[in-house]
């Protein structure tokens, strides 16, 4: 599990021959701020602020993700990450360079179920329409 927070400050360190930008963070507490579900999401509740002793990062330690509200749980949000970029990266005999992107998964991991009437049975609701026709297309 990694730390989740948002960005309060940009900064830049000025040592006159170069400067170093910084973020000033507030971050999430690990212990009660941060689940992962059943399902492998990775859920924040942002108003649960912890680590207040490390405030400060450099930029090239910290990832861009997303926070989306998680409409189930009133007052979490679902960590949603952005895939990778990596440019001018030469692929096969092609010198100009290709843009390669990684996706990361936004969950974790599926939960072992073998039949839907098993999932049904679990999360109370079924997502299968009974009495339905089948459209086959040609």
């Amino acid at each position: 599990m990694g730390f989740y927070g948002f960005i309060q400050d940009i900064l830049d360190l000025d040592y006159q021959k170069f400067t170093i930008p910084v973020f000033r963070c507030d971050w999430i507490d690990s212990t009660s701020g941060i689940v992962v579900n059943e399902l492998g999401f990775t859920l924040v509740n942002l108003s649960k602020i912890g680590h207040r002793n490390e405030q400060f990062v450099m930029t090239s330690q910290v990832k861009q993700v997303f926070f989306a509200d998680d409409p189930m749980h009133r007052g979490w949000s679902v960590v949603l990450s952005m895939p990778n970029r990596e440019y001018n990266v030469v692929i096969g005999d092609d010198v100009l360079g290709d843009v390669r992107i990684e996706c990361e998964p936004f969950t974790r991991g599926m939960p072992n179920v073998d039949t839907f009437n098993e999932l049904a049975d679990e999360s109370g609701s079924q997502n299968i329409l009974d009495g339905c026709e089948d459209i086959w297309i040609e």
